[in-house]
C-alpha cells in the first residue's frame, strides 16, 4: 500500500538470538545483506504482514517466534531516484523486535514461490548497519537504537559511531 505522499508501507523484523545477536540474511542471487522486511498488503495489519513476510522470508511460523517490541512510528527513508517509480519514491517501515525461541533448523529460506534470501547468519547487533546499502544506513541506525534498550535492558552504549540524533524516540513494548 502506498500512501498519499509516496511511501510504501512495510514492515521491518530483527530476530535475535539468546546471545543477542541478530540474522542477517544475503538477497537472492545479489551481493547484498539486509535484515527481512516486506510490504504490507492491503486489508492487513502490520501484525499479520508480519507473521506473512517472516514465513514467506525466513520460513519462521509464530510459534518459532516472542515479538518483544516494535517501533513506536513508522520510519521513512526515500529510495534513491533512478528506484523511484511515479508512484513511489520511498517506505515507511514499522519494526519488529523479534526473539527466536523455536530452533536454528526452524530457519528456512525456500519455503516460498519468490525466494528472497539465499543464506543468513549470526552478526553483532550493530553489525547491520554497516552492512546494509547506504541510502538505508539511517533508518537501520534508527531503528536499532531504538529497539537497543528493549534488547539490552538499558544496559548497553550505542556506539560512538552511531551518535547522531535518534529521529525515532520512544518503543512500544509487547507485554
Amino acid at each position: 500500500m502506498i500512501d498519499r505522499e509516496g511511501y510504501r508501507a512495510n514492515v521491518g523484523i530483527v530476530i535475535t538470538n539468546d546471545k543477542q545477536q541478530v540474522l542477517l540474511a544475503k538477497r537472492f542471487k545479489k551481493e547484498g545483506w539486509q535484515l527481512p522486511q516486506g510490504g504490507i498488503d492491503k486489508g492487513e495489519n502490520e501484525l499479520e504482514a508480519l507473521l506473512r513476510e517472516l514465513e514467506e522470508e525466513v520460513g519462521l511460523r509464530a510459534e518459532h517466534i516472542e515479538v518483544v517490541a516494535k517501533t513506536p512510528k513508522w520510519l521513512r527513508y526515500d529510495l534513491p531516484k533512478n528506484k523511484r517509480s511515479k508512484y513511489c519514491v520511498g517506505q515507511k517501515q514499522v519494526w519488529f523486535l523479534l526473539k527466536l525461541i523455536g530452533s536454528e533448523s526452524d530457519i528456512k529460506l525456500d519455503t516460498h514461490t519468490k525466494i528472497e534470501f539465499e543464506d543468513w547468519k549470526w552478526v553483532d547487533y550493530w553489525h547491520p548497519i554497516e552492512a546494509i546499502i547506504d541510502f538505508k544506513k539511517p533508518i537501520y541506525e534508527d531503528m536499532l537504537k531504538a529497539l537497543a534498550p528493549v534488547l539490552f535492558n538499558n544496559q548497553h552504549k550505542v556506539p560512538v559511531q552511531y551518535s547522531r540524533p535518534l529521529k525515532c524516540s520512544a518503543i512500544t513494548f509487547s507485554k
